[in-house]
């Protein structure tokens, strides 16, 4: 008995997000006739795409066992990077691929760091939060960098069949990443080192090298975020990344992604980013002050971690 209750829990754990989703969906359907139309939903998608990315990342992260607060430092300074290159030389593949660079090196700080010591992820990402976000206001001096490259701006603004590209982007993301964290031996390894990072390293895991790689990805996904959102607003803008991890850890924790490590998963976290996305379209809709957005998005967060604390302490008893 206590066998099927365990399953039970877990197999609400695994599909309540997406029923909140539906519940999200009929309810805006209900409450305004805009939500549904095509221009809005394409609207939600292009929005969402953006922390979308990067949640990915996060989700990866958290499955180890760990977080990363520097991702909002690290799409601010890669966008200003890649926009200060492209505004000076017109160059568009050296500007993108130094962006990126700058998400490799944060990610493989982070990373080294985090692995061979026994500081908190918490501690030192915040702090790599700190830095980045201080040298990116450093090299604008807190000014904008405008952009006029016109092949640079269809990376964030063209459409596909009237579907914006970042849209097509977030699904080639997420569909690699499903991939290797369900098909690939990094992917269980990943897995592995949340659950018990002890019994990983027994095993004969290199607890230290998927902890770099895990944040090598979270740093790059970062980076690359900054560039499309670059590309889409034409703009380096040194304080785009404001709020970026808040976002990206609440999609992963509402996806099913435990703080405690070795329980989550991709898809999950792409239903947790529509939901953010469908709520914050929701508030617009509805005409409510953008200040309460953040409010909401609190409750959110914290509903979905009493949720998974509830289901962890009934898989535990049950046990």
């Amino acid at each position: 008995m206590n066998v099927d209750k365990r399953k039970f829990w877990l197999v609400a754990r695994k599909y309540a997000t997406l029923a909140i989703l539906i519940l999200f969906v009929i309810a805006m359907s209900l409450l305004t006739d805009r939500f549904l139309t095509f221009k809005n939903l394409t609207n939600v998608g292009r929005q969402l795409s953006f922390n979308a990315i990067i949640s990915v990342a996060m989700t990866m992260v958290i499955i180890s066992g760990g977080i990363d607060l520097s991702v909002g430092g690290t799409v601010a300074l890669a966008g200003c990077i890649c926009a200060k290159i492209i505004a000076g030389s017109g160059q568009i593949l050296p500007a993108i691929l130094a962006a990126l660079a700058i998400g490799i090196g944060v990610g493989i700080f982070n990373g080294i760091l985090i692995s061979r010591t026994n500081i908190a992820p918490f501690i030192i990402t915040l702090s790599s939060l700190s830095v980045t976000k201080g040298m990116t206001l450093v090299f604008t001096n807190a000014s904008p960098i405008p952009l006029s490259n016109e092949a640079f701006k269809t990376l964030g603004q063209s459409s596909f069949y009237s579907v914006p590209t970042p849209i097509f982007i977030m699904l080639a993301v997420f569909l690699a990443a499903a991939y290797v964290m369900k098909r690939t031996k990094f992917g269980r390894y990943v897995y592995a080192i949340g659950g018990n990072e002890r019994s990983a390293a027994l095993a004969g895991i290199s607890v230290k090298g998927v902890k770099l790689a895990v944040y090598v990805i979270s740093g790059l996904l970062a980076a690359f975020t900054g560039v499309l959102y670059t590309s889409r607003l034409s703009s380096g803008v040194p304080g785009l990344g404001d709020g970026f991890e808040m976002d990206a850890i609440t999609a992963a924790v509402i996806g099913g992604a435990s703080l405690a490590g070795g329980q989550g998963g991709i898809w999950g976290t792409m239903i947790g980013a529509v939901i953010i996305g469908i709520l914050n379209n929701a508030l617009n809709l509805l005409n409510v002050n953008t200040n309460y957005q953040s409010i909401a998005t609190g409750v959110v967060v914290l509903i979905a971690v009493l949720f998974d604390w509830f289901i962890q302490t009934r898989v535990r008893s049950d046990s």
